[in-house]
């Protein structure tokens, strides 16, 4: 595996893409994180997903790990991602690409198919929705205002006083795998506090984001919904999106929660990999 930066056009300017990648000259497979995630998050797949004749990329989207980090709010929204993918797409040469979108990643890679159908060849839908994230609009309106005043040391600080609240399979994860909790920590410092304040409220407002459902309905291309059994949030946001796109197989995994590679990382490998092995060659994949 080796890591580099890309400048693109992100549809607002030149721009600096920090990714992961192995596999050259493989089959497309682009690793999309979530909200306050990274390349890091996938790291530890790319070399074996690349054994396994992929050509892999794992990017930090804009605002998160080494990637660029634009100060203004107005740099961050779903349509501007999906502007960063695209064009991350032509620099890597790939008409099209299998792509799995995590939690954000998958909403970001849900608009980019909406967008560019023509663009993939697959999806895995990891732990995501179709629609806005049901959250207190009192306690999301107090997050985004200390992103604003204490940056993410001050998001930090809350979330080091809500330890032990959180599903079974994270706790767990946190209790039995060295380094996990700094890694964590690690990536939340790594992300930019507009880009945290902007799009916290983009995945939780009804107001600011769309219903994407409908449009799923047009997907034309083998998908996997992936969702860990413990994830409440994102269990019937993801039956649903099973339900709406034609023969897509959805696969809930037992002892999961939001980070199924991690928490229960065999059964994520399998499901993962058996589609994989599925798919039919990537026509027009390479530019």
């Amino acid at each position: 595996m080796i890591t580099r930066t890309l400048t693109i056009d992100g549809g607002d300017g030149a721009i600096d893409l920090c990714i992961a990648e192995s596999g050259q000259g493989g089959r497309p497979l682009l690793l999309v994180h979530g909200f306050t995630g990274a390349k890091e998050d996938f790291t530890d797949f790319v070399d074996p997903l690349a054994e396994l004749g992929w050509h892999v990329v794992a990017p930090d989207q804009r605002g998160h790990g080494e990637s660029a980090k634009p100060v203004a709010e107005e740099a961050y929204s779903f349509e501007r991602y999906v502007d960063d993918l695209l064009a991350l797409l032509d620099a890597l040469g790939w008409g099209r690409c299998v792509a799995l979108g995590h939690s954000m990643g998958g909403m970001v890679v849900q608009t980019a198919i909406g967008r560019a159908p023509g663009r993939f060849a697959g999806l895995v839908l990891m732990d995501t929705s179709h629609r806005p994230l049901r959250a207190d609009s009192g306690v999301i309106d107090l997050a985004v205002g200390l992103a604003r005043t204490e940056g993410m040391e001050g998001i930090l600080a809350v979330q080091a006083a809500m330890d032990g609240q959180g599903p079974e399979a994270q706790e767990r994860l946190l209790a039995t795998r060295p380094g996990y909790r700094e890694f964590g920590d690690r990536k939340m410092r790594a992300s930019s506090p507009a880009m945290y304040a902007t799009m916290l409220q983009a995945i939780t407002d009804p107001a600011r984001a769309i219903d994407r459902l409908d449009d799923l309905r047009s997907v034309k291309v083998p998908t996997l919904v992936l969702v860990g059994e413990q994830d409440a949030p994102f269990l019937r946001p993801s039956e649903r999106m099973a339900a709406a796109i034609a023969g897509a197989e959805l696969v809930v995994i037992p002892g999961a929660a939001h980070s199924p590679q991690f928490e229960a990382q065999e059964a994520w490998w399998e499901a993962l990999t058996s589609f994989l092995g599925r798919l039919p060659a990537v026509p027009g994949a390479s530019g």
